[in-house]
């Protein structure tokens, strides 16, 4: 128990630090490489396009972090609870985390009590609960348009700067394992092989992200919470869904 522990509380550690180093350096290739090279701004009718880029890539790059930083400064702890409650031994959850009553999980790696806990996102730091969820699946959202924005502009640069089709389906999934090979044979640059490992880095992280807003919204919608599916507990919600939706993400104007 104590390895996974100290597993979990590294992880809680690193996956911050991991999404803000691919924050930064997507925000310097757009700006440094793929602006300057897919719209050079040569011709002046390029103009209006080239400025509706940087304004959708803004939007949505200030958005996911608009949303990361919501979920972090509204945690869904319990602000009546400032004991620690200690977990009984026959507890049945894993080892992160236990059910206490009426919905209310301690959670072992921010040692708080939370409310309605979801799950423990380690790329926030923090819990996900009834507090914070709505801002959690936007932030998944935005993430993820943003990771398969840059990876369409991502394949147009390596188009224009190094002549690589995509026009074959396979060429994506044999473009890593090609590129590394070349890049220790001394025909591929460093740049490219960086380029391509960040095409996967993009998709992986996007991937990730939408499935787990379809998934959230999903037990939103039913009025349940991933601690509870976990623990195999029905919830018969009498609510209908789109109550469900408005209890996390509320009404317009709110």
């Amino acid at each position: 128990m104590f390895t996974r522990m100290a597993k979990l509380r590294l992880l809680n550690a690193v996956a911050p630090a991991y999404f803000f180093m691919a924050t930064v350096i997507t925000f310097i290739l757009y700006f440094c490489l793929f602006l300057p090279t897919i719209f050079p701004g040569v011709d002046n009718t390029l103009k209006g396009s080239t400025t509706l880029h940087v304004l959708a890539f803004l939007f949505l790059m200030f958005n996911a972090l608009g949303n990361y930083i919501m979920t972090i400064k509204y945690p869904a702890e319990s602000a009546n609870e400032s004991n620690v409650p200690v977990c009984s031994p026959h507890c049945s959850d894993k080892v992160d985390a236990h059910y206490l009553l009426n919905g209310r999980h301690f959670c072992k790696l921010c040692k708080k009590v939370i409310l309605k806990r979801d799950h423990h996102c380690f790329f926030t730091g923090n819990c996900i609960g009834n507090k914070n969820m709505r801002y959690f699946i936007m932030f998944c959202i935005y993430t993820s348009c943003t990771c398969l924005y840059s990876l369409v502009l991502g394949v147009a640069f390596l188009t224009v700067e190094y002549s690589i089709s995509f026009e074959n389906p396979l060429t994506f999934l044999t473009l890593l394992p090609l590129s590394t090979g070349d890049f220790f044979m001394g025909t591929v640059s460093g740049l490219q092989l960086f380029l391509v490992l960040m095409l996967y880095v993009w998709l992986g992280i996007g991937l990730v992200c939408a499935g787990f807003c379809c998934q959230q919204v999903l037990l939103v919608a039913r009025g349940q919470t991933w601690c509870q599916l976990q623990r195999g507990e029905l919830v018969n919600s009498l609510s209908p869904w789109k109550n469900n939706l408005k209890d996390v993400f509320g009404t317009a104007g709110s």
